[in-house]
């Protein structure tokens, strides 16, 4: 963890200063939420290629891809010949950002960090390096007042629905998000308890911790209910069957990049998810 903090430290702090006196017309972006910003700030027409997590906008679909975030190839990156790569905190591995470097390509990696607060620092981050800074104050102006008007009203409200957000399925059980978790962040911003609060981090839940948690809703990305076979599948559960959730068939449904990539959609995803807990009068 220290390593990568470092690094990706280091390569936020010299890749802005160097923005400062050039200007990226071919621009590499690995992260969904990096990407999400540049076009937000009015430079998607830069972008040469994108990283499979990268679905937003539409246009996306017509950039040349890089692979996963995570996992991306050198060879695959420089290919293409961009004059930047500009990716999400996790974007590695770290030897692939060296090999990026060695071979003159500009990296710079988005501070440390999640969460709604975390927003505002990735999209003034994005806006330095691709010397935008006054659209990135705008946009941040945007968005600090969209959430503020969201926080006013779960403030107001006086029940807090219990939301399980299942992530996928492995052997059998499903993996869910507790504490520190993206799932726990959305939860709670949109006036939600998190039924997983037990614990942290991303977990398998067994059947009797699941009904023990009886959660008020099921929350999942819409791909990834139909990648475990659909609503069906998953609503009818025998676990997920004895919970309140089950009996009343409370399934949401979302955008998963949406929900959970915490970038400039992030106040329309709070605004949806308030929506499905608590009815249009919040």
């Amino acid at each position: 963890m220290l390593k990568s903090f470092t690094l990706a430290a280091v390569l936020c702090l010299t890749t802005t200063t160097a923005a400062l006196s050039q200007t990226y017309e071919r621009i590499a972006v690995a992260g969904g939420d990096i990407t999400e910003i540049v076009y937000a700030l009015g430079a998607g027409d830069r972008i040469v290629a994108v990283d499979i997590t990268s679905g937003f906008p539409a246009d996306t679909e017509t950039k040349a891809q890089i692979g996963y975030v995570r996992a991306l190839s050198a060879e695959g990156v420089l290919s293409l010949s961009p004059d930047l790569l500009i990716g999400a905190d996790d974007t590695g591995p770290d030897h692939v950002i060296d090999t990026l470097q060695s071979a003159g390509l500009t990296v710079a990696l988005a501070p440390l960090g999640q969460g709604a607060e975390q927003v505002a620092t990735k999209i003034r981050f994005v806006g330095e390096t691709l010397g935008l800074g006054d659209q990135a104050d705008a946009l941040i102006a945007r968005y600090t007042e969209d959430m503020a008007q969201l926080k006013a009203r779960v403030d107001g409200l006086t029940h807090r629905p219990k939301v399980l957000f299942i992530l996928s399925v492995r052997e059998g059980a499903p993996v869910v998000g507790g504490q520190e978790t993206s799932a726990n962040d959305i939860i709670e911003l949109a006036g939600g308890t998190n039924a997983a609060a037990a614990f942290s981090g991303w977990k398998p839940m067994n059947a009797e911790a699941l009904i023990a948690a009886n959660p008020d809703f099921i929350l999942m990305s819409g791909v990834h209910a139909e990648n475990i076979g659909g609503s069906d599948t998953v609503m009818n559960r025998p676990d997920v069957q004895q919970t309140a959730a089950g009996k009343a068939g409370n399934l949401i449904k979302m955008d998963g990049l949406k929900l959970l990539g915490f970038g400039p959609r992030t106040p329309e995803a709070v605004a949806e998810l308030m929506t499905h807990l608590h009815g249009n009068g919040t």
